[in-house]
Formats: structure tokens, sequence, C-alpha cells
């Protein structure tokens, strides 16, 4: 059988999971994925760039044109999340990405995709516990509680850095065998706790979810409102200091801000009327993510001078700046309060992807089990777990954000060209929701996410590559031979203990 045999679109049945969530839950999880890390910690790199240990410049800054870099980005996971909303009404499964890509370009295309969703969920997540790590560090200064510099910072964390502090810790840190004992134990300590919540089964998670998408909105808007009130004109100008070549790197970095929308149509399986809340969800919930990202860009370019945004807490950075240290302080809490919800949503996509893609026997059985009683993939769900936790301890947030873009901008290209394609081979097909101009939107929508990767560092393609060598060696020692639509043999997982 060909390496590009396609899955046949059909209504999976259920298969242990349970349909509780509606728009209004659909609408909360984008919130709660797309506005976290992004935008209270990758936006401060988007607008002063990065600079390496030896003082080189890995990349421009788009300085107040970040706001621009937020409404590219905006057009492209517009385009993007039209095509997901057609594919997610007419293959409603777990599998997201995967799942379209293998009913529309086939079996090895698809598992390319949902190795590169692990990128997007997995290793994402460990960026974004590090940079939950950051802000939790600075609510505890407002407490007057200090931590060890060696307790909250990984290993390759100090020693990428540019900050002089950071490189003294690789020869100050405790020592054991030689090595310098650097363990982010926030970013440990947190995605236990969120994975612990996941476990516990979906309905409670999201209802965790909605509450910290309340506080994380609240916070928001206090530093809209609080910012507003201090901003300098002058700090607008120059307004692109680094041209279209800055406000195009700037949307390479601050891409991982939007990731998130992916994450609602892991949710499939467990929404009801799926086929009319999951585009709702995606499109009503990347609109309004993107008007928020639009203001709080424009309103913290206006607070300080853009390079003073290059902080691992750039909002809580900027406000204690301008001499707002108790709104900085509040923040800072909110923002805590805002990455856990990332982390939450993140943590529930990954193990639905492995979930789907061991129901097609792609990867082993134990991925695909579900709890008799909580209904949750609680295997996967503790094995991510632990990968995210453990790789937090030592990792630095900057290159995986980076890897975490490529991989999931290579997915929605994937989507947009899957919609182009069914649309070809199946026109007649019912299609509950129908992207308008396909043509434009699906070819558009492939190549902008390729422009946007463009913008992305040497390093990153190269991490990519590996990444997608050691995806491909999983497969042919594994997935290839045991393929439900290769054998013929389906994997009953609910019948696991």
């Amino acid at each position: 059988m060909s390496l590009f045999a396609r899955k046949p679109i059909t209504a999976e049945a259920d298969r242990g999971l349970v349909r509780v969530l509606g728009v209004g839950d659909l609408v909360m999880l984008s919130i709660g994925a797309v506005i976290g890390a992004g935008i209270f910690a990758s936006l401060g790199t988007a607008a002063a760039g990065e600079i390496a240990a030896d003082g080189t410049v890995i990349r421009a800054g788009a300085g107040p044109a970040l706001i621009v870099s937020f409404l590219l980005l905006g057009v492209v996971c517009g385009l993007a999340a039209l095509c997901y909303a057609e594919l997610a009404s007419m293959i409603p499964t777990s599998g997201s990405a995967y799942a379209y890509t293998y009913a529309t370009m086939g079996e090895f295309l698809a598992w390319l995709i949902g190795w590169d969703l692990i990128l997007e969920y997995a290793i994402g997540n460990v960026a974004v516990a590090v940079a939950w790590s950051g802000y939790f560090n600075s609510l505890l200064t407002g407490f007057g509680i200090l931590l060890p510099d060696w307790l909250t910072h990984g290993y390759f964390q100090a020693k990428m850095s540019a900050d002089p502090a950071l490189q003294a810790l690789l020869t100050e840190a405790p020592r054991v065998f030689g090595l310098p004992i650097l363990l982010n134990v926030p970013a440990f300590g947190i995605v236990a706790l969120v994975t612990v919540l996941l476990c516990a089964g979906v309905k409670e998670s999201t209802r965790a979810n909605n509450i910290m998408v309340v506080i994380k909105l609240a916070v928001l808007a206090l530093f809209v409102i609080a910012g507003a009130m201090h901003i300098n004109p002058d700090n607008y100008q120059p307004f692109a200091p680094n041209g279209f070549r800055g406000i195009h790197q700037g949307a390479a970095i601050v891409f991982f801000a939007y990731i998130g929308f992916d994450a609602i149509s892991t949710a499939a399986e467990e929404t009801k009327n799926p086929q009319r809340n999951l585009p709702l969800g995606i499109l009503i919930g990347l609109g309004v993510c993107t008007l928020i990202y639009v203001i709080v860009g424009a309103v913290a370019t206006g607070l300080v001078p853009y390079e003073q945004l290059r902080s691992a807490d750039p909002l809580a950075r900027a406000l204690e700046l301008a001499g707002l240290k108790t709104v900085s302080w509040i923040v800072a809490a909110g923002a805590v309060v805002s990455m856990t919800a990332v982390l939450l949503v993140f943590q529930y996509g990954q193990p639905r992807i492995f979930f789907a893609m061991a129901r097609d026997g792609l990867l082993p059985r134990w991925a695909g089990k579900v709890h008799p009683k909580r209904r949750t993939p609680h295997v996967t769900t503790i094995v991510t777990g632990v990968a995210v936790a453990v790789g937090a301890l030592v990792a630095e947030e900057n290159s995986i954000y980076d890897l975490t873009n490529i991989g999931t901008l290579a997915a929605f290209a994937l989507v947009c060209l899957g919609v182009l394609v069914l649309r070809l081979r199946e026109p007649n097909r019912e299609r509950p929701f129908k992207v308008p101009f396909f043509w434009v939107v699906t070819l558009g929508g492939a190549g902008a996410c390729l422009f946007v990767m463009k913008g992305l560092p040497t390093r990153a393609w190269q991490m990519f590559g590996i990444w997608l060598v050691i995806g491909l060696v999983i497969y042919f020692s594994y997935g290839y031979r045991h393929s439900v639509l290769r054998t013929g043999k389906p994997v009953v997982v609910d019948k696991l203990d």
C-alpha cells in the first residue's frame, strides 16, 4: 500500500471520550491557549530583538511596529483558521491537523504532521513553563521571597543567555561531579500540578481554565488602562526601527502567541455538535485574541522604549520602569495564572494527538488508553507531563519558541493545502462549513505560513530537520508496520485496563 494512502472520512465512533463542551467552552479554551506566553513573554523579544551572549544580533526586533506583526499574524492565522474550520466540521475527531492530513494527503504526511504537533504542544509547553517560572519568581519577590537563582534557572537558560548575571551562575552554582546544578524547580512544579488536574477529567479541567481566562482578561484590562495613562508618544519613534525585516522577524518570534487555536480542534470528540461548534469556537476565539494582542502591543511599546522590553517578563517590566510597581506586581500575578491556563490547554491537547495516532496504529496501543472512570487518555497525559516537566528543569525558552513555531507553521500550511486537495478530489462531499474563495484562502494561507517560516533563524531550521529525521526513524521502525490502514487490524483502546 502506498505511503500516501488516505484514511476514509467517516464519523468516528465514540471511543471512550465524552461530549461535554459547547461554543463558549471552546472560545474560552482558545483564549486560555492563545493569550499566554506569547504576549507575556515572547512579546519582549519580538519588539526588542534577540542578542547572543557575545553581543551578536541574532535577529532584529519590530519595535513599536510590533502591532503590525500582530496584524500580519492575525491574517496568516485567520486563513489557516478558516481551513481548520472546514476540516474540523467534516472530520470531528481528536487528531487535529494530523487527522485532517491523514484524510486528505495520506498516512506519511499525516505522521510528519503528528510529529510536528508534538513540537507545538509538548515541546512548546516547556517554553511556557520556563516563562511561567520567570513571572512566578517576580511574584514571589513582591512578597519578599527570594529563591536561589540556581533553583529557578535551567542550565541551558544560563548557558545561552546574554545576561552576565545568568552567565555567572555557570561558575557560582553548586556542583555535583563538577557539573553546575541549575534546575528550574518552579517550572517543573507547575507542569506536575497541571498534569494531575488533567487526569481528573475534561470538565474539571475546562472549569479551571474558564476561571483562569476571566482572571487573565481582567489583568490585561488593568495593564491596558493603567499603561494607557502613562504612554509617552516619543516611544513610538522610530515606529519600525528595523524596517520590514524587523516586522517580519518579530512576527516569526511572536507567532508562538497564536498557535493555541489549534488546540480547540483536538477537543472535537469532547464537543457537542462539533460540526457547528468547532468552526465557531476556532474563528471567534482567534478574532478576540488578535484584537487583544494589538491593543496590548500598542500600550507596551508606548509605555517604555521598546529596547527595554527585552526581558523574561516584559509587561511587568514595562510597568515597573514606568513607576507603576503595584500594577506591575498585579500583572505578574495575572501572568502566572494566565500561563497556567496555557499549560493546561497545551497539556490537554498533546495526549489527544497521541490518542488519535495510537488509534490508527502509528503509536503503541498503550498511548490510546482511556481511564475507565475519568474517561481521559491518562497514560499519555502522564507521559507528556513527565517529559515536559523534566525538559522545563533545564531548558532555554527562545530556541524552543523557534522550534515550536516552525513545526506549527508547517502543520498549518498542510492543513490549508489539505482543504484544497479535498475540494478537488471530493467536491460533492457535505461540508457543514465551507471556506469562502477557497483558492485564495488555501494557497494564500499555505504561502503565508511559509513566508513567516522564512523569518526564523537558521538554528530553527537545523533543529527542525533533526526532529523530522527522528520522526522518520520512529515511523518506519514502528508506525509503518502497525498502521491500521495498512494491516486492516483495528486498535481497540477501550478494552485496555
